[in-house]
């Protein structure tokens, strides 16, 4: 099972690739939302910001956190660190329910050129 630090080592790196995309990426990486990844099995929420292409996490919090950020993902912390080491097909993942996305439609046909 994934830790804390692990889960967020896998956040910070998928922010550096967003920051690094170029062209359709780079441009749904682009928005500014507030969002949070709960990582299931070890009930912690990572909250932040979508911002200038990167990943803010801004706190962790017990739980799911009291405000519902903009863009929600839920998984487990390693399905977390598998797909951002390109082991785990979020597409796959995200239709067999591995993977939760909740936000707004326009932002899910953005963010989906991401993943």
């Amino acid at each position: 099972m994934a830790t804390i630090d692990e889960c967020r080592a896998a956040l910070e790196k998928l922010s550096d690739h967003m920051r690094g995309a170029e062209g359709d990426v780079r441009a749904a990486a682009a928005l500014d939302r507030s969002v949070s990844c709960h990582i299931t099995d070890l009930d912690t929420t990572f909250v932040g910001r979508l911002v200038d292409g990167r990943i803010e996490v801004h706190h962790t919090v017990a739980g799911k956190p009291l405000e519902r950020a903009q863009i929600r993902l839920a998984m487990t912390g390693d399905d977390l660190v598998a797909l951002v080491a390109g082991e785990l097909n979020f597409a796959k993942a995200w239709g067999s329910g591995r993977v939760k996305l909740e936000a707004g439609l326009l932002d899910v046909f953005r963010l989906r050129k991401l993943l």
